[in-house]
């Protein structure tokens, strides 16, 4: 938990702070993201460019899907940090694991996620930009004035993946802009969006026809849930390389304001993800349970099976549903 006695940077100041100071230990959250990888590579090789001694710390649970992107700048062996950075990273109870060792000593939170508890020393917090990757770049260009090949496709994975190649609603102009620069730069668009959201493995679109048969509606259509059991998962044959925005699916059925996907995981939790419309507060759904996120998009871990963990969140959201339906007029007298 952070102690919430941060100081707050700006993408300028976090580019003088960073200027000033070497050898750095870039850390990742647990089940990594593209965001997440794609902002450290990115910020990794940057650093680099200016001629600082920058690693990413190995995530071990990092998937082959985008282990080409970060492999180049992993820590070697005992390499001792002076600096300890963090990206995409709200709290420390989410770091790897092997980045728990670190959780006391981190000097720098770079982050977009409004609910972010302040753990580190320092905090570049832009919670209205779509992506981590999105503030890595402004950090960049702040830096050396110019985005390298190199930095530049990591970071197009960064914000491809979190705006779900540029369909979600937390696109902005600046998304778009941001997007069209690091191609400019050098990222191979084409290559990255073919890969990461133009190619299913036959276990996932397996998985996804189980997913779309099962889907539960609640509230009238306004909520629909999908629930992954490890039998299913199993049953389908699929990884945790494919299952990168399964989280979406249930949005796609019209009138859902709220999609919500219960995976069951192997220690015998759930991990539930939340996406919303606007209106509705997935940041909040998910708080309830000790998680969080956006107000679009968030997640948490849940200590139930599959069934009651779902229950649980669809019981959570009709109060909400409840709080916020307007008030019936009042009757003339």
């Amino acid at each position: 938990m952070g102690t919430n006695k941060t100081t707050r940077l700006s993408a300028r100041e976090t580019a003088d702070w960073l200027r000033e100071r070497d050898d750095f230990l870039i850390l990742t959250h647990r089940r990594p993201d593209g965001d997440a990888l794609g902002s450290a590579a990115g910020l990794t090789n940057g650093l680099r460019g200016i001629g600082k001694t920058a690693y990413v710390l190995e995530n071990p649970e990092t998937t082959p899907r985008y282990q080409a992107y970060v492999s180049p700048y992993l820590a070697p062996p005992g390499f001792a940090p002076q600096t300890t950075l963090s990206v995409d990273t709200a709290d420390t109870r989410i770091l790897a694991a092997n980045a728990c060792q670190y959780a006391q000593r981190v000097d720098l939170s770079i982050d977009h996620h409004a609910s972010n508890t302040g753990y580190a020393k320092f905090t570049c917090l832009e919670p209205a930009l779509s992506s981590c990757g999105e503030l890595v770049y402004d950090i960049l260009i702040a830096l050396s004035g110019e985005i390298s090949a190199g930095a530049a496709e990591p970071l197009y994975v960064a914000l491809s993946t979190d705006t779900g190649c540029f369909q979600y609603a937390n696109v902005t102009a600046n998304s778009l802009q941001v997007g069209a620069a690091l191609i400019e730069a050098g990222a191979d668009h084409r290559a990255v969006n073919k890969k990461l959201f133009r190619t299913k493995s036959r276990g996932r679109m397996a998985l996804d026809g189980a997913l779309y048969t099962d889907l539960r509606y609640d509230y009238d259509g306004r909520a629909a849930t999908g629930v992954l059991t490890l039998e299913l998962m199993e049953r389908c044959g699929v990884t945790e390389d494919d299952l990168d925005d399964i989280a979406a699916i249930p949005n796609l059925a019209e009138g859902v304001q709220v999609g919500i996907v219960v995976r069951e995981l192997e220690d015998g939790s759930c991990k539930a993800s939340v996406r919303t419309s606007p209106g509705v507060d997935a940041g909040e759904i998910c708080g309830k349970f000790g998680g969080g996120g956006h107000s679009m998009a968030a997640g948490c871990l849940v200590g139930m099976s599959p069934e009651d963990t779902a229950a649980a969140l669809i019981k959570t959201l009709g109060e909400l549903f409840k709080k916020s339906s307007p008030k019936p007029p009042q009757k003339l007298q």
